[in-house]
C-alpha cells in the first residue's frame, strides 16, 4: 500500500560521506543487505533503527526519513 512507504535518503547521505553500505550497515548491526532494502523503500525501518541511522548521521530523523516524497535537489531551494 502507497500510505507505508517511508521514504529516505540514505544513500544520499552514504555518497556524501563516502560510506559503504557495509560500512553503515556495520555501525548500526544490521546486515548490509538490509541497508539496501531500506534504500530501495523495500523495508521500513523501526524507530530504533531510524534513530540510529539518524544519529550515525548526526541529522535530525526528518532529514532521513519522511512520509512523502523528498524534493529533488536543486528543485526551489
Amino acid at each position: 500500500m502507497a500510505d507505508d512507504v517511508v521514504y529516505n535518503r540514505i544513500a544520499m547521505l552514504r555518497a556524501e560521506r563516502g560510506v559503504s553500505r557495509r560500512e553503515l550497515a556495520d555501525a548500526l548491526g544490521v546486515h548490509y543487505q538490509t541497508v539496501g532494502y531500506l534504500e530501495r523503500g523495500e523495508y521500513s525501518p523501526s524507530l530504533h533503527l531510524a534513530l540510529k541511522i539518524a544519529e550515525y548521521f548526526d541529522v535530525a530523523v526528518e532529514i532521513v526519513f519522511s512520509m512523502r516524497p523528498f524534493p529533488r535537489l536543486g528543485a526551489g531551494t
